[in-house]
């Protein structure tokens, strides 16, 4: 071999104070008693860098990375400073960055201004031994197609500015803005690589050979190869086998270069894009495979892809055996992107997450606990499963629940399953289809929601809420939003779900004091809206029943602590309508009926449980009549002050034999403000998928807030650009009826057949108004229970909100919520599609004194 293959490593280390959590600048003070060969000062006095001497294994590479970190933590314990390997610092903000003094570094903060002041990162440099400058040049642009995977493997850096990314490596998104980042293009040997450092200076724009900050390059103070692209990384067995595998691929390069194999590079734009892929997804999302165009792989797969096609460079430089059984202990554990969000998910504190990557910056090589890991093995283990991480290994939340069904065997899962469906026909849960009673089906794996993603989600719905309920007002009122330009009266007058009725309403009253959202969550564990349900939303009595159900069959499943209780929906849900028919009719003490279709309607469970629950009258249209301007119970003459409406039909249309017009008798009473409509007339304008589009533009001009929840990218048909777009990607869009309920003609792009998204095109073309796209969001998954163990399936959730104004503290979250499962194969959730649904543990804070939060058990 002409290459000298020795391994060496640089680490920059963020500084952090023990007491406050923060980016510590007491760099220059503490450089002075470590030894100027070991250490050294970096751009910000937030950093230390480490330099490891020249070693020629992994294990000794091991071994000094070690030391080093151990000699430095020591050296800097009594300022009340530690050190955390991570391409951010989780608590890092603009203002903690501090220059380091000296002419170069003050040149470049006058030359690159606030790309130098948002400098506060820190990278791993690997270096393998090439002296050959012409070699080292051949190859660093032959392993290009490697680091991408390097990167994701690496990626430590989600947290920017107090706030999640949504990148893995953040760190390098900020690097990729010097002037020299980056690949270096195509040159011939090293005396043409040189040629393009010399321009690069002449041209000014860097100062010297050391700006040369390409992804890989000959290093500018060592007969080295330098690997520039990755993440600090926390524990160190990560560095260890990028630096396994990096020196792999150089040897691979090394004898394509001796051997004259042709050489076919990526596109730079294409390599580009791999980078930014690595950087955004790290091992959660896609990789490139390695050739010349583009193979999306699951990260887990491109990381097994590399590691199998190095094998014969790795087994002749004794790595293989390492290398192999690192890749496949970081693929088990994540990366330290997927531990820190895991570390914060559990409180949304940064200080756990700052604490998360200091242990393991100083814990074990390996990243191991001394503690056995429980694990599920047969367990399919998917990108964004919320309660199972990388290696099968249950997240925290999850890990009580995890051993307790994993001693599940197949004779106990058919028994408690058995015991379950009894459950559910002795209490009648279900749905009425086509007028027979559709099962309703249950898993047993319960869903757990922590208080800190509660209490978002809480903010977040509460102000889509108030945002929607204002535009109802305006809408069918003086339409403000018209006048202000915000939107056009020919995008909600006469849309899908308009009622002139609803005009007549007093301006004040409540239209839609029940408010039913759909959230899914995203591989990252970001939370979005996916519609809204303001109509008629169902589901509440199901969440309860689920409850019940899991008290009944699993009452051995370990519960946590400060476990909210679904059974004080009925409560909130009572005073909700009371309050309202009280603000409408003055009477303090209002007689609230809950209106239904009787046995035939789909929700009647629901209806007799919210009715019984929260002492409602339970009727029928046939049991109303108007009297003396007042709605009344025929039979007995007592006055209904307000009436909750859960029929699949407009108010005005009701109407009985002894009374044909009581519909638009019932609207004249609500007009004369003598009975308050519960989810009035009118409101299944904003369940219209295509006004969906607008709710952000709602909250900004009714509340003047940025919305706190995002919703899923929609394209409306109707407008030509838009249709255009979406007919030429029906083929990748999620597309369904404005006016779809139930899962009804929703068609999944990408799992659809060309038949089908042909004919989806046909029908878009032929009413583009009764169709939007939307783009695929890959929802998070969950364990179910069966026979054969526990699988994964997709899951969204269907939260309620209870209003009874429009100010701040008019909006309360329910205390229940209905996680809806997909069938095996599909991410459809609805329960006339296949879909089923599970408990959701809902987790109030810990209680700070004594007695406990409302609905906390």
């Amino acid at each position: 071999m002409s290459a000298e293959l020795t391994l060496g490593a640089e680490e920059e280390l963020h500084l952090i104070d023990l007491e406050s959590g923060r980016l510590s600048a007491k760099a220059p003070r503490l450089l002075p008693k470590l030894p100027a060969d070991r250490f050294g000062a970096e751009l910000q006095r937030t950093t230390i860098e480490t330099n490891t001497p020249v070693v020629r294994t992994l294990d000794d590479l091991r071994r000094v990375i070690v030391d080093l970190r151990q000699e430095l933590s020591a050296a800097i314990a009594p300022a009340g400073v530690t050190i955390a390997a991570a391409g951010t610092a989780p608590r890092s903000e603009y203002a903690d960055f501090e220059l380091t003094s000296g002419g170069r570094y003050g040149r470049m903060q006058e030359q690159y201004r606030m790309l130098v002041d948002e400098q506060l990162i820190c990278g791993l440099q690997v270096h393998v031994g090439v002296s050959d400058r012409d070699l080292a040049v051949q190859i660093a642009q032959r392993v290009a197609p490697v680091l991408p995977v390097l990167l994701a493997l690496s990626a430590s850096s989600p947290f920017w500015n107090g706030q999640d990314t949504g990148y893995s490596s953040f760190r390098s998104i900020i690097w990729q803005r010097w002037p020299s980042a980056g690949s270096f293009g195509r040159v011939s040997d090293a005396a043409e690589y040189d040629k393009v450092l010399d321009d690069l200076i002449a041209s000014g724009v860097i100062a010297d050979k050391k700006m040369a900050y390409f992804d890989v390059r000959p290093s500018s103070h060592a007969p080295t190869l330098e690997l520039r692209v990755c993440d600090a990384t926390p524990i160190v067995d990560d560095a260890v086998l990028i630096a396994g595998l990096f020196r792999a691929a150089v040897r691979k390069a090394e004898k394509a270069v001796e051997s004259g194999a042709e050489w076919h590079p990526r596109s730079e734009p294409l390599h580009r894009a791999a980078m930014w892929q690595a950087a955004r997804g790290g091992l959660t999302g896609e990789l490139l495979g390695l050739g010349q165009h583009p193979e999306r792989l699951p990260a887990e797969t491109a990381v097994r892809q590399l590691v199998s096609r190095l094998r014969p460079e790795l087994e002749e430089l004794g790595d293989w055996g390492t290398v192999a059984e690192l890749a496949e202990d970081t693929l088990a554990r994540g990366n330290s992107t997927d531990r820190q969000r895991t570390a914060y998910a559990e409180r949304g504190e940064l200080d756990d997450v700052v604490a998360s990557v200091v242990e393991d910056t100083a814990g074990t090589p390996s990243g191991r606990t001394e503690h056995p890991t429980v694990t599920l093995p047969s367990y399919r283990v998917r990108a964004g499963d919320e309660a199972v991480g990388p290696g099968a290994r249950p997240r925290p939340a999850f890990r009580d629940l995890a051993l307790f069904f994993r001693d599940w065997d197949a004779e106990t899962t058919i028994d408690r399953c058995a015991a379950r469906d009894a459950w559910t026909r002795e209490h009648e849960v279900g749905f009425v289809v086509d007028g027979g009673v559709q099962a309703f089906g249950c898993d047993l794996v319960p869903r757990t929601i922590s208080a800190y993603e509660w209490s978002q989600l809480a903010a977040g719905l509460s102000q889509r809420a108030r945002a929607v309920e204002l535009f109802l007002r305006d809408a069918y009122g003086e339409q403000r939003i018209v006048a202000d330009g915000a939107m056009d009266a020919h995008q909600f007058v006469g849309a899908n779900g308009w009622d002139p009725d609803a005009s007549r309403l007093p301006a004040s009253a409540v239209r839609a004091p029940v408010m039913g959202f759909d959230l899914v969550r995203n591989e990252f564990g970001g939370w979005r809206v996916l519609e809204d349900n303001v109509r008629s939303p169902s589901g509440v009595a199901y969440g309860m029943a689920l409850r019940e159900l899991m008290d009944d069959v699993v009452p051995d499943a370990p519960r946590p602590a400060n476990l909210r209780d679904p059974a004080s929906v009925t409560g909130r849900l009572r005073d909700t309508l009371r309050t309202n028919a009280t603000a409408v009719t003055g009477n303090p003490d209002p007689v609230i009926a809950l209106i239904s279709d009787g046995p035939a309607a789909g929700a009647w469970f629901e209806h007799r449980r919210l009715a019984d629950g929260a002492g409602l009258r339970l009727l029928a249209d046939t049991d109303l009549d108007v009297r003396d301007g007042h709605v009344v119970v025929a039979a007995t003459g007592e006055v209904l002050d307000g009436l909750y409406l859960r029929i699949d039909r407009d108010a005005s249309a009701l109407t009985t034999e002894r009374m044909p017009d009581l519909g638009a008798r019932i609207i004249d009473a609500a007009e004369a403000g003598r009975v308050h409509l519960a989810n009035a007339p009118g409101n299944a304008l904003v369940d219209d998928k295509a006004m969906y589009v607008n709710v952000p533009d709602l909250i900004w001009y009714y509340l003047e807030e940025k919305p706190l929840l995002d919703s899923v990218p929609t394209y409306r048909t109707s407008i030509e650009g838009e249709r255009l777009s979406v007919l030429d990607r029906v083929g990748e869009l999620v597309t369904k009826p404005v006016d779809g309920e139930g899962g009804r003609d929703v068609l999944i792009g990408p799992s659809a057949s060309a038949p089908e998204v042909a004919e989806r095109r046909r029908a878009i073309a032929a009413d583009p108004a009764g169709w939007v796209g939307q783009e695929v969001v890959q929802l998070s998954s969950h364990p179910t229970i069966g026979p054969a163990g526990l699988d994964p399936r997709h899951v969204d959730l269907r939260a309620f909100v209870y209003v009874t104004g429009t100010g701040p503290d008019d909006t309360h979250l329910a205390d229940v919520a209905l996680t809806r499962v997909a069938p095996e194969g599909s991410m459809v959730v609805n329960s006339s599609r296949g879909g089923g649904a599970k408990d959701t543990w809902i987790l109030g804070a810990p209680a700070t004194g004594s007695g406990t939060t409302e609905g906390d058990s």
